[in-house]
């Protein structure tokens, strides 16, 4: 049996009332994850940008590369 499988299968064996907990656990700790994810690769990016490994741009100018137009 998976790990994942003998997660679920606990899971299941709680109360209603602990799995409704269980789930807003789950859902904030993803969600500060997620954010904590986002903020590295922001400063990632901004240090890049810094350093010169990107070059300023319109907001036209990414558009219109995002869209394939020259």
């Amino acid at each position: 049996m998976s790990t994942l499988d003998r997660v679920l299968k606990d899971a299941l064996q709680l109360s209603p009332e602990q799995q409704e907990m269980l789930l807003k656990i789950l859902q904030n700790r993803y969600h500060e994850n997620r954010r904590a994810e986002i903020a590295t690769d922001a400063q990632q990016t901004l240090a890049n940008f810094h350093t010169g490994k990107f070059r300023p741009q319109s907001a036209q100018d990414v558009i219109s590369a995002l869209r394939g137009v020259s």
